[in-house]
């Protein structure tokens, strides 16, 4: 009976584990929540960040680098000005859906 219940799980494999768990660890961290809670709203320069969010250029920027190599966050070019924007609608909605789970506590 209990290899009945069991049939149907597979385990994860190890990319789609350490994908997640550095999602998760991304997720983690304040400053980095702030950022990507900035960019759910629509899309900012690093020194637009820094200004709104009260940061250090060089702690956003480090910030951005982070959450690029996930890619939780895309870039675009206007002139010398790199402008960023949220790059995954899955993790923006679980985001969203968290902020709201924690406002109604």
């Amino acid at each position: 009976m209990e290899n009945e219940k069991n049939k149907d799980y597979q385990e994860l494999d190890g990319d789609t584990l350490y994908i997640v768990s550095q999602t998760f660890k991304a997720l983690s961290d304040p400053t980095r929540l702030r950022i990507l809670y900035l960019l759910f709203q629509k899309e900012y320069s690093v020194n637009q960040i820094a200004e709104t969010l009260q940061l250090k250029q060089s702690n956003v920027s480090h910030q951005l680098r982070y959450l690029k190599s996930l890619r939780l966050v895309k870039f675009r070019r206007e002139g010398t000005t790199i402008y960023y924007s949220h790059d995954d609608e899955h993790v923006m909605k679980m985001l969203d859906q968290t902020i709201h789970h924690a406002l109604h506590q």
